[in-house]
């Protein structure tokens, strides 16, 4: 599965691991999203940055939180989806009958029920311990003006908690591809569980995956990311800013070049210029698929990787995989939030 160019991901696999019983698995930060209209002033009153993203403390969301519900009425009431980048692409794979599974931590709060039992209910298996100490569930707090602008308040909280031990052998050994979410590259415990599930899934004969996730993170971590998708990653999933920041150039031709000599297959996204798939070499260029009218630019990513991940379990070449990511980005890109409304099965 490793290139001869890069002996460090040579590894020896383990001939007593079992055959995979699982499609994907993903590992990432758990958030449970919670959405709710407002007005202009609510943000302003809250010193909300409109349509920015702003880390926030656990008593400022909890407080956000309690606002939100007590300025909703019965008819816009906050509406509680269990997210984050990962789990959006786990979503997205299992609608389109792909099994997938999802390690991401949560705290053992109501909060943190709330999102296991949504993400099970979405078809995914789900059994990271929850922690019973340290701060509570993560949750960004999506605040939605009347003009559509998303204004976003994030707690981390326990989702930071995930380490090594979180990693379970048996589990990673079970999926086909193991799918890391970059945003959860922050903390060392993280990068270390990272490495951890990486050199499993490789000495099992299973694929890694990774998603760069934002420029900001490849910017704080960009020699980690490196080694990282040097040694141990098979296939990378980035937009084209990402990849270009990675790599420290403003030629995506560069970058491109770059990549396809320490990584086996590259899919990388380019907006309204669709996207390319680079495998071993032969490059796959991919057109976007049409959209009336665009909506909400959230988790376009994250379904394009569902698309991707899906269609190769499925058993396509690289260029159908494409086509069907394409496909499931401009079904997301079509309504508000991050998770397909439609199927995608009906659209083909």
């Amino acid at each position: 599965m490793s290139r001869s160019t890069t002996p460090a991901k040579k590894t020896q696999i383990n001939p007593s691991a079992k055959k995979p019983s699982l499609d994907v698995l993903g590992i990432g930060n758990a958030i449970m999203d919670v959405i709710a209209p407002v007005d202009d002033a609510f943000l302003k009153h809250h010193n909300i940055a409109k349509g920015g993203m702003t880390l926030i403390d656990e008593a400022s969301a909890m407080a956000l939180h309690k606002a939100l519900s007590a300025q909703s009425d019965k008819d816009h009431k906050p509406v509680e989806i269990a997210g984050g980048s990962a789990a959006n692409t786990m979503v997205g794979i299992a609608s389109l009958g792909v099994s997938s599974a999802y390690v991401g931590k949560v705290a053992n709060d109501p909060l943190g029920k709330r999102f296991t039992n949504g993400l099970r209910e979405s078809g995914l298996i789900y059994d990271t311990t929850p922690t019973s100490s340290g701060p509570s569930t993560a949750r960004c707090i999506i605040a939605v003006t009347e003009d559509g602008e998303r204004s976003m308040s994030t707690f981390l909280g326990a989702t930071t908690q995930l380490t090594k031990r979180d990693i379970i052998k048996s589990q990673i050994e079970s999926a086909r591809i193991v799918y890391l979410e970059g945003y959860l590259f922050d903390s060392e415990a993280a990068k270390a569980a990272f490495v951890k599930a990486a050199e499993i899934a490789q000495a099992a004969g299973r694929k890694v995956a990774l998603t760069l996730s934002d420029s900001f993170c490849v910017n704080m971590h960009r020699e980690s990311f490196k080694h990282l998708v040097e040694h141990h990653v098979d296939i990378l999933f980035a937009n084209e800013a990402e990849l270009l920041a990675l790599y420290e150039t403003e030629t995506f031709e560069t970058a491109l070049k770059t990549l396809s000599k320490v990584c086996n297959v590259a899919c990388v996204t380019r907006g309204e210029k669709g996207s390319v798939i680079v495998e071993n070499g032969t490059h796959h260029t991919i057109s976007a698929m049409p959209v009336k009218k665009i909506i909400d630019t959230t988790g376009a990513g994250d379904q394009y990787a569902a698309g991707v991940l899906a269609a190769r379990a499925m058993g396509m070449d690289w260029a159908d995989c494409g086509r069907l990511g394409s496909l499931c980005a401009a079904e997301v890109i079509s309504h508000y939030g991050a998770r397909p409304e439609k199927r995608i099965q009906d659209l083909i």
